[in-house]
């Protein structure tokens, strides 16, 4: 792949979404090609399963969600990320399958070698060269969902707290490529830091 794929990763309340868009404008300030997206989503397909999987009204067994998110992501990564790799454009992506490891495996309990069996599968065996970890106390996070709560952010303490250590074994076990970012009161000094890193990897 001539391009760059870079990842954003972390529980509820994070400030993952503002900080991956910061990034993806600071990248393309400096002239270089790039696209933002967000899991699920980014296709029309993938967007209507977004709604599925993240309505309160919805009941669904933790396997259907894992293979909905999985659906999702093997739409996003034929229509735009393999193709945007392919011609070396950045891609800079909110959440992929770490995400499904971490909320779907070490907090709903699917099998992960089965999360990642299919996630290789549907990803078409692409990986981020960068995934951008933030991590943040489970309750403050939360405290920023308090209002207006999807499906997944409904889910009890216990469960985000499964899905916070999950990811920082991740990141244990994946040093070369996950970077784990503290996330700072001072959204600009967060910011600061991602920066570091990301230039680094991409200049």
């Amino acid at each position: 792949m001539k391009g760059k794929f870079i990842t954003f990763e972390g529980s509820e309340g994070c400030g993952k979404s503002t900080q991956s868009k910061m990034l993806y404008e600071y990248l393309r300030k400096k002239g270089k090609k790039v696209i933002y997206l967000r899991e699920p989503g980014g296709t029309k397909v993938s967007e209507k399963i977004r709604e599925i999987l993240l309505s309160p009204k919805n009941h669904i067994s933790p396997v259907a969600e894992t293979l909905l998110y999985m659906a999702a992501r093997a739409q996003i990564v034929k229509e735009i990320i393999n193709p945007a790799l392919i011609k070396g454009k950045i891609v800079v992506c909110d959440r992929f399958l770490d995400s499904t490891i971490a909320y779907q495996g070490y907090g709903l309990g699917v099998d992960i070698h089965f999360i990642k069996s299919v996630g290789w599968f549907v990803s078409q065996g692409i990986k981020p060269g960068l995934t951008i970890f933030l991590d943040l106390a489970v309750k403050k996070g939360l405290k920023h969902r308090q209002h207006s709560k999807d499906r997944i952010e409904e889910r009890p303490y216990l469960y985000h707290q499964r899905v916070r250590k999950g990811y920082l074994k991740l990141a244990y076990q994946n040093p070369e490529r996950i970077k784990v970012v503290k996330v700072e009161k001072d959204k600009n000094k967060t910011r600061q830091r991602i920066r570091e890193v990301v230039n680094e990897y991409v200049f």
